[in-house]
């Protein structure tokens, strides 16, 4: 049996609303996005890797890391639509959407939202989430999601979901998105030819259009230390992190 070629797409972008200019926020010595590139690089299932961005400036620093990076069009409001775009100049079967912004992500997740995609044919989405708790189900930041006794997505949303008063006496785990998500190739062409979606917009998650369409979308649960990057102080917490994060030590030598 020939196993798919997996690539792992990279959106990053420098016109953050709440973090303007992340991508290229310096952790220990390296761009937040080149720490992405190079985890993501170490997960055995994934075959290459490419940075998908508007601004010149990520190409430049991605290239000066001997990294490799492609220009998309600057109109795309979803980061899924920037990957898809890359998508249609690769070859691959299988794309693994990485978001620039978890620079803690660990190799060994990866493989936990490919290989659903490996053992099942029929299976065009696979989407990593993890648990959190009632505090962090306020953050607007987080993307929280439900399902079904499957595992399938049945919403997402920045809201707090299922409701905190009715939840709270049932003792209801929440979930977050990751924001790591892998896509079947054609899976991946035909959403940027859906029409974008009123739940999408409100919600401001891409994962809404796939639903509301009519797509699956299964959820796939982990244990996760990494943090989204959303704003300077996450900045700093992921600066605390790394020091003693353990596979840091396999792509940045010690000076």
């Amino acid at each position: 049996m020939t196993i798919p070629r997996v690539l792992a797409i990279v959106p990053a972008r420098m016109a953050s609303t709440r973090f303007p200019g992340k991508p290229l926020a310096l952790l220990a010595g390296l761009p937040m996005v080149e720490h992405v590139r190079r985890r993501v690089k170490l997960c055995k299932l994934i075959d290459d890797v490419v940075v998908a961005t508007c601004d010149t400036e990520i190409v430049l620093a991605i290239e000066a890391n001997g990294g490799r990076a492609v220009m998309t069009a600057a109109t795309h409001e979803r980061c899924t639509d920037r990957v898809a775009e890359a998508a249609g100049h690769e070859t691959a079967e299988i794309i693994v959407n990485v978001q620039g912004d978890e620079p803690l992500i660990s190799p060994d997740i990866l493989e936990s939202v490919i290989r659903p995609l490996l053992d099942d044919p029929k299976l065009d989405c696979a989407n990593l989430i993890s648990s959190i708790t009632d505090e962090e189900a306020l953050s607007s930041n987080l993307v929280k999601v439900t399902f079904d006794c499957q595992m399938n997505a049945m919403y997402f949303s920045r809201e707090a979901i299922p409701s905190l008063k009715m939840a709270g006496k049932l003792k209801v785990q929440r979930y977050k998105q990751l924001g790591i998500i892998a896509f079947r190739r054609d899976l991946l062409s035909a959403y940027m030819r859906l029409t974008p979606t009123p739940l999408e917009a409100i919600e401001s998650v891409d994962m809404q259009r796939l639903l509301e369409h009519g797509y699956r979308i299964k959820l796939v649960p982990v244990i996760s230390n990494s943090i989204g990057v959303d704003t300077p102080r996450d900045l700093q917490q992921a600066a605390e992190l790394m020091r003693a994060d353990p596979w840091l030590s396999h792509y940045v030598a010690k000076q």
